[in-house]
């Protein structure tokens, strides 16, 4: 009997074609992403789940991880090609959006998480009429809570020294300045070395936002997938930190050169949460355009998208 072997090769090449196709599509392909975090423990999630490779268990392959000192320098690192994914401070995310960064928010990171720091011989607000007060750049957290702050109790005279949170407690104790308004867990580090912490974010602002989870516009148009994936680790990494606190003060305090002990306290005067409104970011949209920081006319709903956090709280 004939066989005809030229066909034969034909339909064995095809086969195996689609199975390789098939093989394909059973494959997790990996995403291949850069990412920043502010040197802070406001990223708590983002350091637990970088220890506990669940980015990598999710296919997210982190190209480049960076950690900034402030979120304003953060900002200027989002209008680079390489840097998709970050974990930042509220108002600098407003700022690099008001100025065509295309970033969107996914999920929240923390609320609160700031403290104003005095020297041993300041006992109340009042006292810092007249004063030096050291704070980041102007559009930080920070900064507009000082400013709240100054506005609230009507302070006079009050002189800012700008420099970045690790520069505060050295410029306190040589006595460059009589106070600093801090993030965490800077804010509790300067307060063992003998401050005293004399407001925090919870007591000027009720429920704030503190950071969020920002992407790139372009990173939910190509790759849907991979944002709802970096939203499920996020969620993962914070019920983890707050289920384990010491844990996670302990991964902290290596990420950060820093005491477990102080982490943990610091830990505890954020809440840690992926939960997330319009209305909040609304009102700090609103406060940043009263100070002048941004122009009116946006809109919450411009840069926020919640849709993958629903999928997965």
């Amino acid at each position: 009997m004939r066989r005809n072997y030229p066909v034969l090769l034909r339909m064995s090449v095809l086969v195996l074609l689609v199975l390789a196709v098939l093989a394909t599509g059973c494959v997790e392909q990996s995403s291949d992403i850069g990412m920043a975090v502010e040197f802070n423990d406001h990223a708590a999630c983002a350091y637990v789940a970088k220890e506990n490779n669940w980015y990598e268990d999710e296919g997210i392959d982190l190209t480049t991880y960076e950690s900034y000192a402030t979120g304003m320098q953060l900002t200027s690192a989002l209008a680079r090609g390489d840097i998709q994914v970050a974990y930042i401070c509220l108002s600098p995310a407003i700022l690099a959006y008001s100025r065509g960064v295309p970033l969107v928010i996914v999920a929240g990171s923390h609320k609160h998480g700031y403290g104003l720091v005095v020297s041993p011989d300041i006992a109340n607000i009042s006292d810092l009429n007249g004063a030096t007060i050291g704070c980041v750049r102007e559009g930080g957290m920070v900064d507009i809570l000082l400013n709240r702050m100054i506005r609230e109790y009507d302070l006079k005279d009050v002189r800012i020294q700008r420099m970045a949170p690790l520069k505060h407690v050295i410029a306190l104790e040589t006595g460059r300045i009589d106070a600093a308004f801090l993030p965490e867990h800077h804010a509790t580090a300067a307060e063992t070395n003998g401050f005293q912490m004399l407001i925090t974010s919870h007591e000027l602002w009720d429920d704030m936002q503190g950071s969020v989870l920002i992407v790139k516009r372009e990173l939910i148009e190509d790759d849907p997938e991979t944002v709802r994936k970096l939203v499920q680790v996020t969620q993962k990494a914070t019920d983890w930190v707050n289920d384990n606190p010491d844990e996670a003060a302990a991964v902290l305090a290596k990420e950060l050169d820093s005491d477990p002990a102080i982490i943990r306290k610091s830990m505890s005067r954020l809440n840690y949460t992926t939960r997330i409104d319009a209305r909040s970011v609304q009102e700090m949209i609103d406060y940043m355009v009263e100070l002048g920081y941004i122009g009116e006319g946006l809109r919450a709903e411009d840069m926020l998208d919640t849709t993958f956090l629903q999928e997965d709280v």
